[in-house]
């Protein structure tokens, strides 16, 4: 309910009529665990007035947007049946809704192969139009597995380096990895966190998990890391008393005796409290006076580093008393160190963070964690300075206009509520961002809900938050969001490459129907022969553009604008040029057959094969948007194409050449003379579209296109 990444404490201790939810510490939440411990409660609301009813009642008057693609073919539409009904039916583009809706379903299932699953199939585009990701904290940034990061002692301060509850880790010192046969202090607090600890590590198929407190997990995990046998230690030290955790005391204590009778007590707890019991410091194996000054200054330098802290004090016991009183531990402890314990980033969203950023992606954290927590893994991130935090309660003072300057300027939120998020959505989408928010809580479902995309965790999330999104995450992993918008930005490229491909080949077929009419000659092509064309081009040639690869510098251009046209000027000339080249090659075809004394059906079929191979060499140019195909990559990068290629001159071949399409669309068969005529006439759109390229590459006034091309 609250997004804070470990369990919290709860207490009959007032709260401030302002307090964020997650600062509540006298409310339990309908729909939450308790992990451990006994209270009575008294209930204060039920039905709609509870957390999780608000949230029902947010997510009811949540309006859903609709996305970009949609808006743009909207447009797009408009405008093509305007210039439809300005030239001719041929031009009706019949293959692209079909050619559309199976590019969106391939982006869909190679999303899925990445580990993404979408819910809508507009949101395949979408994704490649986002301009800011909102991002929860735990378990999509972070690993959502407690970690020992770091151990404070006398003799310094140590970092561990380790994954999660996985027992391979290291010790290291000033960078170096160390022995810790070389350091006793180091021996004895591992083993430390191994006795006064009550949860359990269990290993199954290679992965581990915790059964109890995830903090306790991290400990048992540190003793692993430093070689002890978690078993053997229990057996050698059994436990004979303990005093277990409070809230009202903020440690916890155990006392242990070997089987020749020595015995001793281990304390863990918040180190202000720790701190006051002891008066020694373990150092060298010797008690030496507590140096306080040392300790906090150290403390604090952790703490700012986003750590929780956990001390580990001892004490030995000179008598064979088995029995644990508070008297016992309340003063005369030795504090043998500090351990940091934090959910560690996960190394592959950091640099799917960096990869966002080099794409033009901004990418903000909302969290309902703790703001020092949140400002130390953003900064680690590289999300925000490390210092800048606004709360929830100072979200709370701003308005509507205040809040789109502060969501532009800030990257880190942190202890908000559900209506703190779907703001902050709203407020982003007020300044025209497309944007995708990730979240795996119900406190989520609403700004899951308003956001352009919304994406929840697979692995962790609610069923709710699921619901309420367009894509589910299957690893929970941040970095799958970073795939995601590349391939959605390649969906929309090749969408695009798609019209830019169809519209050439229907205006030609168009302007080729103009031309003959304005001349008051027979049509170059028959209706019947328009239908074959428009058929066969858009379930092969057409239909292999959908399975371009993601262009090489995909994720190096920034997001295109949201109100941007799907056409640019640029490829509308492209469309209009390519057109005037199809109609002059075919209709000159046509003319220069029936002047060679053949007959109109021979010309006609001439005219069919001429513009059916303009459309074979036409489809390297719509490979690329800008850059040239006149490489290896260009021409044979697309294996669909090159198949797609094959089954069309095999269908022109039956086209031409079979008896009973010959009676059905009135064509002649061919010589290899005219085959000859047709490839070399047809090859030019080609070398002229490659030659338009290089111009207009040079002319940079006119080529800049967002949507430019590797």
């Amino acid at each position: 309910m609250t997004g804070e990444s470990v369990p919290v404490e709860k207490s009959t201790e007032t709260s401030p009529n302002d307090a964020p939810i997650g600062d509540r510490c006298a409310m339990a939440y309908s729909g939450t665990l308790v992990t451990y411990g006994q209270a009575t409660g008294v209930v204060v609301e039920s039905g709609d007035s509870t957390e999780i009813g608000r949230i029902s009642a947010l997510l009811g008057e949540v309006e859903m947007l609709t996305t970009p693609l949609l808006r743009q073919m909207a447009t797009f539409a408009r405008w093509l049946t305007i210039a439809i009904l300005g030239i001719a039916v041929a031009a009706i583009p019949e293959g692209l809704p079909a050619i559309m809706t199976i590019t969106l379903a391939i982006g869909v299932q190679r999303m899925a192969t990445r580990r993404a699953i979408i819910r809508r199939l507009p949101a395949v585009e979408t994704l490649g139009a986002v301009t800011t990701i909102c991002s929860d904290k735990t378990g999509t940034l972070t690993r959502n597995e407690m970690t020992v990061t770091s151990v404070l002692t006398a003799t310094g301060l140590f970092e561990v380096e380790g994954s999660g509850y996985n027992p391979h880790g290291s010790f290291l010192f000033d960078d170096q990895e160390v022995d810790l046969q070389d350091y006793p202090v180091l021996q004895e607090l591992t083993r430390a966190t191994i006795l006064c600890n009550d949860s359990h590590l269990r290993e199954k198929d290679g992965q581990w998990t915790i059964e109890g407190d995830p903090t306790e997990g991290a400990l048992l995990t540190l003793g692993l890391n430093a070689g002890l046998d978690i078993t053997f230690q229990k057996k050698e030290w059994p436990r004979t008393d303990a005093i277990p955790f409070e809230s009202q005391y903020r440690f916890m204590a155990t006392r242990h005796h070997d089987h020749a009778g020595h015995g001793f007590t281990y304390v863990k707890g918040a180190p202000e409290r720790i701190l006051e019991m002891c008066r020694f410091q373990r150092m060298r194996g010797e008690d030496s006076p507590l140096d306080r000054t040392y300790w906090l200054s150290l403390m604090e330098q952790m703490a700012r580093r986003g750590q929780r802290l956990l001390a580990v004090a001892s004490k030995p016991e000179t008598d064979q008393l088995q029995t644990l009183t508070f008297a016992d531990v309340e003063t005369g402890l030795s504090l043998i160190g500090i351990v940091g314990i934090m959910d560690p980033p996960r190394p592959e969203a950091i640099e799917a963070v960096k990869r966002c950023k080099s794409a033009g992606v901004k990418v903000k954290m909302i969290t309902g964690d703790h703001g020092t927590t949140a400002a130390a893994i953003g900064a680690q991130m590289g999300i925000g300075d490390g210092e800048k935090v606004v709360t929830g309660p100072q979200l709370d003072a701003l308005d509507d206009h205040a809040l789109r300057d502060t969501v532009l300027s800030t990257d880190v939120f942190a202890r908000t509520s559900p209506e703190h998020k779907l703001r902050l959505v709203s407020a982003l989408q007020a300044t025209e961002q497309v944007v995708a928010m990730t979240g795996d809580g119900v406190n989520d479902a609403p700004a899951l809900k308003r956001a352009d995309v919304g994406i929840a965790m697979g692995q962790k999330g609610t069923e709710v938050s699921k619901e309420a999104a367009e894509m589910v995450l299957m690893d929970d992993n941040f970095a799958s969001i970073a795939d995601a918008v590349e391939e959605g930005r390649t969906v929309f490229d090749n969408l695009k490459k798609a019209i830019i491909f169809i519209l050439p080949t229907n205006g030609g077929e168009a302007l080729a129907v103009i031309t003959a009419i304005l001349l008051g000659m027979q049509l170059p092509i028959t209706p019947v022969q328009i239908l074959w064309i428009n058929m066969i081009t858009a379930v092969t040639l057409a239909l292999a553009l959908a399975f371009e690869p993601g262009e090489a510098k995909v994720m190096q251009r920034p997001p295109r604008h949201p109100n941007e046209p799907l056409l640019s000027r640029m490829l509308v000339w492209r469309i209009v040029f390519v057109s005037l080249i199809l109609v002059t090659g075919t209709f000159g075809l046509f003319l220069w057959d029936l002047q060679q004394g053949y007959e109109t059906a021979h010309a006609r079929t001439v005219a069919v094969n001429t513009l059916m191979m303009f459309e074979i060499f036409y489809l390297f140019n719509a490979r690329y948007l800008t850059a040239s195909v006149l490489n290896k990559g260009g021409l044979l990068g697309n294996r669909w194409a090159l198949i797609a290629m094959a089954v069309l001159i095999f269908f022109q071949l039956i086209f031409t050449y079979a008896p009973p399409l010959q009676a059905l669309f009135d064509t002649r068969p061919l010589l290899i003379d005219h085959w000859f005529i047709i490839i070399v006439v047809a090859s030019s759109v080609l070398f002229l579209v490659e030659l338009e390229k290089l111009l207009i590459h040079r002319w940079r006034p006119f080529a800049h296109d967002r949507d430019q091309s590797t």
